[in-house]
This record gives C-alpha cells, sequence and structure tokens, in this order.
C-alpha cells in the first residue's frame, strides 16, 4: 500500500486522483498488432508503444479520490524519481532513492535480491507524514535505500486477442518482454527496485531536522 491511500483531507498525495479528473469514454479496438483506440492520438501511448488509459488533468479541483491513482502523475513520479506525495524530487543520497515499503502483493512476496512495486518514491518529510496518516503503513512498513531502479512493465486491463472490438477479461502487471503488453491498456508503470537496503525512518526525520 502506497501513500496515495492517505486518509488525512488535509493531505493529498500528488498521484492521487481527484473528481474533476474523469476517465473519457473510449473504444479499444484491435489493431492488427494488439490494442489501440478507435480515435487514438501521439499521446495515447508511452515512449515505448504502450497504451494508455486517458484520464483528465485537473489536480485540486473537486474532491481527492483517495485510494485511486492518476495513471499520468504516477506514471510521471516513477519515469522523474518525484515523491508520490508532494511531487517534488525523491530522497536521494549516495545509498540510494529512498522508498517505503508496505504490505502488498508484490511487496510480501519480495525476495532480498530484488522487489517490484507500482508505488513511486518518497522523500523524507512526506515519508513521515505516511506512516503516521496511512492506516496500512501504520501496521506495518520498510523504508529502503534503493541503488538500482528498472522499470519492469506497466499494471493494467489486459485484453483478449479476437475481433475489432476486443474485451477486457483481467487486470494484471505485464512485463515488457511478455507479448501480451501489446494487448494492455495501461494503468500504471510497474518498476523493480534492486541494491536496496533498510533504513530508519526515525534517524533520518531526525537528520533533516537538525539540517
Amino acid at each position: 500500500m502506497g501513500a496515495g491511500a492517505l486518509a488525512r483531507s488535509d493531505v493529498v498525495p500528488y498521484i492521487a486522483r481527484w473528481t474533476s479528473e474523469e476517465c473519457p469514454p473510449t473504444v479499444v479496438v484491435a489493431n492488427g498488432r494488439g490494442i489501440g483506440y478507435a480515435r487514438e492520438t501521439p499521446y495515447d501511448r508511452d515512449a515505448d508503444g504502450v497504451l494508455w488509459k486517458r484520464i483528465g488533468w485537473s489536480p485540486g479541483k473537486g474532491r481527492p479520490v483517495f485510494g485511486q491513482v492518476h495513471f499520468l502523475r504516477q506514471r510521471r513520479a516513477m519515469r522523474r524519481m518525484l515523491c508520490q506525495v508532494c511531487g517534488g524530487p525523491a530522497d536521494r543520497n549516495e545509498d540510494g532513492v529512498l522508498w517505503l515499503v508496505g504490505e502488498g502483493p508484490d511487496e510480501r512476496e519480495a525476495s532480498a535480491a530484488e522487489l517490484t512495486t507500482t508505488h513511486p518514491p518518497v522523500c523524507v518529510p512526506c515519508a513521515v507524514t505516511a506512516v503516521r496518516s496511512c492506516p496500512h503503513l501504520r501496521k506495518r512498513y520498510v523504508a529502503l535505500r534503493v541503488g538500482l531502479v528498472t522499470v519492469a512493465g506497466v499494471r493494467g486491463e489486459l485484453y483478449r486477442p479476437g475481433g475489432l472490438f476486443p474485451e477486457a477479461y483481467d487486470a494484471d502487471g505485464v512485463a515488457w518482454d511478455d507479448w501480451r503488453v501489446r494487448w494492455i491498456l495501461a494503468a500504471q508503470l510497474v518498476v523493480e527496485l534492486h541494491h536496496f537496503t533498510v533504513v530508519d525512518l526515525e534517524d533520518l526525520a531526525e537528520g533533516c531536522a537538525a539540517a
């Protein structure tokens, strides 16, 4: 569970969706290589050619929808190593970027060598806020310094090949080298965390306060 589910109304995560940011109706079609939109624009796909869900961009308007991630801001935070709570640069030092690991299914199954997550990194002040405000992180969390981050794939709606108008049949994560990546409507970027070490968040917070 990431900071996108913070319960405090005075703290709205950068990656959270607002009620004004609606997903417009779209028609997904088969294009011979996978799926696409009936009226596709260059902005509908990322640099790797993956099709993404459409969503409005108007943060701060309406009410925050806690627990629902804005697809494009999540992707931006991952690509640029931005804090998922404030949207500023994530905390980084010679040991790597700061990450909070909760109890998501991928995180529970993590090996000692790598971990897969859809949750972007954090800065120290926002990490402290997150563990105090998020019910899931209050139960259990681990703070990590991550030395290497690699983009592993995407998570979204999978469509089954067949016919001009394929239907979604599952929601899952797909790696870049999986043939199904051409048949997924992406909603979140997935990264792998390598070469990480456990750190004490309280010590980091004290260090920031003393600086």
